[in-house]
């Protein structure tokens, strides 16, 4: 995967870049594996914003991707490398052996034809899915469950993974992008290997418009409203801690302690500026 530049005919195509998608290998999706999307513009029941900031952008389907890898023992083959506009990692098209078709993330390496397999006791091989106490340590791993049987949860976006760095007992411990160290417990299932589209962060949008397609609309700085609408509004925010347009602290930790999962945290990520 590359990235494609544009000939500066125009300001906002001086900065402009795309994903030249050499490994998509079709441009029309499953038509069996795809569901409408709601599009709320950010309102809620009542009409009322609920959500700023939303609104507008090309219309999309959704793509059933199969996060559960839950047929074990089936093997499967690669038919499609496809885009899916619904996420920032591609998506393939794959077709089992009594002819049932999913889509799963695509990984990288993964081609067309390769054969994919879930379950205990599946080689450790880039796109096979199984459980954490049979990957070896140091292997990458990508699409992560949690919670057994409920899915993966966690390293789904596009160039991302996670490492697999000590067993013990019934839990693995893995290490996140982030540096954080989190305990999983080893029934979970994750996919071998790292999320394609890894050039996807090296992307420059180049223009306003573009993020209107996404649909994403402007976002004023509360500095340069009112006082009637924004704390930090009229002439000067007056020193005080960045907030929201409510009063609340932005910025601050919001991870609940108390909560269970968090309790399987060996090691938070780093934060702050790095100790000399």
């Amino acid at each position: 995967m590359g990235i494609r530049q544009f000939k500066p005919v125009t300001k906002s195509s001086r900065f402009r870049s795309v994903p030249d998608n050499d490994v998509v290998t079709r441009s029309t999706p499953e038509k069996s594996l795809l569901e409408p999307v709601k599009r709320t513009g950010g309102r809620d029941n009542h009409g009322h914003i609920s959500m700023r900031r939303l609104g507008g952008g090309h219309k999309r389907m959704y793509r059933v991707i199969d996060f559960k890898r839950n047929k074990f023992g089936v093997p499967a083959t690669v038919r499609e490398i496809e885009y899916d506009p619904n996420r920032s990692a591609r998506i393939a098209l794959v077709e089992y052996a009594d002819g049932e078709k999913r889509y799963i993330l695509h990984a990288k390496g993964l081609v067309q034809g390769d054969q994919v397999v879930s379950g205990p006791g599946s080689d450790v091989r880039t796109g096979n899915a199984l459980p954490l106490k049979e990957m070896p340590l140091g292997t990458a791993v990508h699409n992560v469950e949690l919670v057994r049987g409920k899915g993966g949860q966690v390293a789904r976006s596009a160039g991302t993974s996670v490492q697999v760095v000590a067993k013990e007992g019934d839990y693995v411990t893995l290490r996140m992008q982030s540096t954080e160290m989190r305990m999983v417990h080893g029934e979970c299932l994750a996919t071998v290997g790292e999320v394609g589209n890894s050039e996807h962060e090296l992307l420059s949008w180049g223009k306003a418009g573009r993020m209107r397609w996404e649909g994403r609309r402007p976002r004023v700085r509360g500095e340069v409203m009112n006082p009637v609408d924004h704390p930090h509004g009229g002439r000067t925010r007056g020193g005080r801690n960045v907030v929201s347009p409510w009063g609340k602290k932005e910025g601050v930790k919001t991870r609940n302690k108390k909560k269970p999962s968090q309790r399987l945290i060996v090691r938070g990520r780093k934060r702050g500026k790095a100790s000399k």
